[in-house]
């Protein structure tokens, strides 16, 4: 878990340093690596705008950037379900080492990365998608903020660079996004404090985010988490993992009353 945090922060780190980029208008002549950056992702969602329309241009561009990362994500959902799986003996391990000298914690570690290399697990895999949509997101923000052709597009009822007066599409993105972590938390076999708080945690961390973003960015977070939802049903459905899950645990039951029905019967005779 502390190794996540560390991925996130440094994530986090760099879009500070991106942030320091600038905040002058980017145009086709802007020199900067991070502004032509910038500009070709406004270029691509001008691109996709079609009719003029620069909200169905994001949305068509959300779904394009999250198809791209699919196989990334497929990746991701398969290391931590397998991750969830060995939870139980990643807690034998620690209960076996209960001393917090160096030694022990040691050799704590040297077991559970030899459970991780047995069972196929890289515990890097769950924040690798996060670190690779943090500078999506921030170039699109900035795109939305510093192309001007972006800036003062509409679409339905907002301005796609201005805040959403109605709230809608900060709540929808709070919403999508209790709902996609909701999902991968269902079919985890058990539940830790620091994953159910993270569930609800983010979806207020993303409404507070949405309704002082551009509505644009709130827009992108609606389509993003909201194709995510979509992913987990179809890549890793919570209710087919744990009916496959209670059919296993059923079938080892049924095992052990025959075996015990066999016993019983070689006892009468």
């Amino acid at each position: 878990m502390k190794k996540k945090f560390s991925l996130i922060a440094m994530a986090g780190a760099a879009l500070l340093l991106l942030t320091a980029c600038g905040t002058t208008a980017v145009t086709s002549s802007s020199t900067n690596l991070w502004d032509q950056i910038v500009y070709g992702f406004a270029q691509v969602i001008r691109f996709l705008s079609f009719g003029g329309l620069t909200g169905v241009g994001i949305i068509l561009f959300t779904i394009v950037i999250r198809a791209a990362l699919l196989p990334l994500m497929n990746i991701q959902i398969k290391s931590s379900q397998r991750m969830q799986e060995i939870q139980p003996e990643i807690k034998k391990i620690q209960a076996k080492y209960p001393s917090k000298d160096m030694e022990s914690r040691r050799l704590m570690n040297e077991e559970i990365q030899k459970l991780y290399a047995k069972n196929k697990v890289n515990p890097y895999m769950g924040c690798l998608p996060l670190v690779v949509q943090m500078p999506v997101l921030w170039a699109l923000y900035q795109a939305l903020s510093r192309v001007d052709f972006l800036k003062h597009g509409t679409f339905l009822w907002f301005e796609i660079g201005a805040k959403d007066p109605t709230f809608i599409l900060p709540i929808l993105a709070a919403v999508f996004t209790f709902l996609s972590s909701y999902l991968m938390m269902k079919s985890a076999p058990e539940r830790n404090a620091m994953t159910t708080s993270m569930t609800y945690i983010m979806p207020i961390f993303i409404l507070i985010m949405g309704v002082n973003f551009a509505a644009g960015i709130a827009l992108y977070w609606v389509i993003s988490n909201a194709f995510q939802v979509f992913q987990t049903m179809l890549l890793a459905n919570p209710y087919k993992i744990i009916a496959a899950r209670e059919a296993k645990v059923q079938v080892e039951k049924d095992k052990i009353k025959a075996r015990e029905k066999a016993l019983k019967k070689a006892r009468k005779k």
